[in-house]
């Protein structure tokens, strides 16, 4: 809709967990070169946590497109999956054609020469997960016996992590215990400071075609900040309705005007009250119900 008026050649806060918006401020950017290196290593768990909106979708998907061709990669995207499914769905990525009826032994053995054969190609496996909170204990325990799967110099198998800050607490379950030990390294990500705020806009506006500098005037970075917290999808939110409400009066350059109208924006679903109403909910420990509300008004997140 704004694109051509200011300069743009893409819509810069969109959603989507569109890689080549990816922002490497120092949180995101020093989580990335853990994993890199850990699983260059062959060192078994890995774990991500964020809270909602802070950028682990893109960040996974990220890792995804920088893995080489000796990793082999099977992606779960959402593991709410009994232990049987997750089984099933880990075969299904490994490219093995599983029935139903058949037994969780036999499927155990058809994993274990897989992984084998994939070993003895020189493929490094790796088993992501993202909205790993998501899992139930049963299908944690599972996740534990893959990684039994080894030969006498090497684990046949890697496994990372992402998830909410619900994902530490199920892993400190007592039945969770043994996977917890495995754990080899962990990174809690971070929202944005003012800075990295600036920055970010910086970025997905250059990234969008644009200059980059001077769209967003200091003055409207700083609400925009404050209203967000630095939480990149609410960010995302927040700067798109300012654009829409600078392009409607006009105005080429966002001021903190459009920035306090897009916060108080009481005109769709998406409005007024439902930031604060998600960022409530998230500080009450609701935050995979926080996400789904996010999700079910503004679409897929970061």
């Amino acid at each position: 809709m704004y694109q051509e008026f200011f300069g743009l050649s893409d819509t810069p806060f969109r959603l989507t967990p569109d890689t080549d918006y990816f922002y490497p401020n120092p949180s995101h950017q020093e989580a990335l070169n853990l994993l890199l290196v850990a699983l260059s290593m062959g060192e078994g768990f890995i774990k991500i946590v964020g809270e909602v909106g802070c950028g682990k979708s893109l960040l996974c998907r990220k890792l995804l497109r920088l893995l080489g061709d000796d990793f082999f990669v099977a992606y779960i995207p959402n593991p709410y999956l009994n232990a049987t499914a997750l089984r099933h769905a880990f075969a299904s990525e490994l490219g093995i054609d599983s029935s139903e009826n058949m037994g969780q032994h036999r499927l155990m053995q058809l994993v274990h020469e897989r992984l084998i054969e994939l070993a003895g190609a020189g493929k490094k496996v790796v088993l992501i997960l993202d909205e790993a909170q998501s899992l139930p204990l049963e299908s944690i325990e599972a996740i534990r016996l893959f990684t039994n799967l080894e030969t006498e110099k090497s684990k046949l198998l890697q496994v990372v992590l992402f998830g909410q800050p619900e994902l530490d607490a199920n892993l400190g379950m007592h039945g969770a215990r043994q996977l917890l030990q495995r754990i080899s390294f962990s990174f809690q990500l971070k929202a944005l400071d003012l800075e990295g705020v600036n920055g970010y806009i910086r970025h997905r506006l250059t990234v969008a075609g644009g200059k980059g500098d001077g769209l967003f005037e200091p003055a409207a970075i700083k609400r925009l900040f404050r209203a967000t917290q630095g939480t990149p999808r609410l960010v995302n939110i927040i700067a798109h309705k300012s654009l829409m409400a600078a392009y409607g009066k006009g105005d080429r350059i966002v001021k903190r005007s459009h920035v306090e109208g897009a916060i108080q924006d009481g005109s769709s679903p998406a409005g007024k009250g439902v930031l604060a109403l998600w960022r409530r909910m998230a500080g009450l420990g609701l935050s995979t119900l926080a996400a789904t509300g996010a999700w079910y008004l503004f679409g897929p997140g970061t």
